[in-house]
């Protein structure tokens, strides 16, 4: 082991994830450390590659589209056509965000005014009821 390569177990300490979350992006050929016997060394590459998928599927990207966006940088344009096509997910991203945002806006706002007609509804029962007794 060098200091350009780590080891399954410093991986999943420098980037909180588990075993199973590398061996996982490793078959879906989003990573691919190196293997000395059962051993697996994850290069400077492969740490790259985890921190940029780590940071996709927090903005809801599918494994798919950070599978094809890791695989344009090999293209050999100086990332030049992975960097376009990652601005046109993340463009597509944002405004999908965006409309969710503004649906749950709405749903929240519509909340709101039910939970203020059930109060008013409730100090009515209640009165009602203390009137009655």
């Amino acid at each position: 082991m060098t200091d350009d390569t780590m080891t399954i177990r410093q991986m999943c300490e420098a980037f909180d994830v588990t075993p199973r979350t590398l061996r996982f992006y490793e078959a879906k050929e989003l990573l691919s450390p190196r293997r000395i016997g059962q051993r697996r060394l994850f290069t400077r590459r492969d740490r790259a590659r985890l921190k940029l998928i780590l940071r996709g599927k927090r903005f809801g990207f599918s494994l798919e589209e950070l599978r094809q966006l890791l695989d344009l940088y090999d293209k050999g344009d100086q990332q030049f056509t992975q960097m376009s096509r990652a601005y046109e997910v993340a463009q597509e991203r944002l405004a999908d965000m965006e409309r969710q945002r503004d649906e749950l806006d709405a749903a929240i706002k519509e909340l709101r005014e039910q939970m203020i007609w059930g109060e008013r509804m409730l100090a009515s029962l209640r009165t009602s009821r203390n009137a009655a007794e």
